[in-house]
């Protein structure tokens, strides 16, 4: 990702790597563990591996059966969207980009097509092109708050923050007071370490979904990083199994300190 030099210091900044916006059904982070990289989640504890290799082995023939009715039909731009979904969805994302590219180069003016394919872009780090062809998913006639949210997400990951908030603006006129965009546009406030303003947001995407978790999660990092840390730990056990809850504040705890390690030197 692109830096900017009056950045490239800032106390939230290192985080920018890490960080996917990008949860791009609804533009929207799936966690703490999301937003860092590093607090659980996809990348789980040992002491869940177990659990989680039974839920890939369940997953496994749904898979299957879907790859077999792909194959069948390799024109059908909406079996090309749900398989792409599917990859998406179970970490295969070169494989997505390749299987909504060709159906794009055979339907290059399906909007749905377009869209997932700029999604899939996006997760596999293709950036400035998911930006550009999430463009072709929608015109100024006809916006889609979810494109120009996950437009405004694509921007924050190459550095441009100021023009993504514009993107999150055009998408509240659309729908105000979403709480995924609201969520989108606190991590970019975050992302410039402008961190009162990032609360501020992140506090009115709390108001509007208490029961979000991944809205939860955005506020705890914020909070962390201003080092209010007992408070973050309240919205990030909440909810959660004691296990569970322990290991993500043990996560939060250790992402913190490494904040305070850079800063210090």
């Amino acid at each position: 990702m692109s830096k900017r030099s009056s950045l490239a210091f800032s106390p939230a900044r290192y985080l920018c790597s890490a960080v996917l916006i990008l949860a791009l059904g609804g533009c929207q982070t799936t966690g703490i563990e999301d937003v860092t990289g590093a607090l659980g989640g996809k990348k789980e504890s040992a002491a869940k591996d177990g659990a989680k290799s039974d839920t890939r082995a369940d997953a496994r023939p749904e898979m299957d059966a879907l790859r077999e009715r792909y194959r069948a039909k390799p024109g059908d731009p909406a079996m090309a969207i749900e398989y792409g979904k599917a990859l998406r969805d179970s970490g295969q994302r070169a494989q997505a980009v390749a299987v909504l590219e060709q159906a794009v180069l055979a339907h290059p003016g399906n909007k749905a097509l377009l869209a997932g394919y700029g999604r899939a872009l996006a997760d596999n780090g293709n950036f400035q092109q998911a930006f550009d062809v999430l463009g072709r998913a929608h015109s100024p006639e006809d916006p889609d708050w979810r494109i120009l949210s996950a437009q405004g997400a694509v921007l924050d990951q190459l550095g441009r923050n100021e023009e993504a908030q514009q993107y999150y603006a055009a998408a509240l006129k659309i729908v105000p007071n979403e709480p995924t965009v609201l969520s989108n546009l606190g991590l970019s406030y975050m992302l410039q370490n402008n961190l009162s303003k990032a609360e501020q947001v992140l506090g009115r995407a709390y108001q509007r979904n208490q029961n979000d978790a991944r809205v939860r999660a955005n506020l705890a990092l914020v909070l962390g990083l201003q080092g209010r840390e007992a408070e973050a730990e309240i919205l990030v056990k909440a909810d959660l199994p004691p296990d569970q809850a322990a290991a993500k504040v043990a996560a939060l705890k250790q992402l913190l300190a490494k904040k305070q390690q850079r800063a210090d030197r």
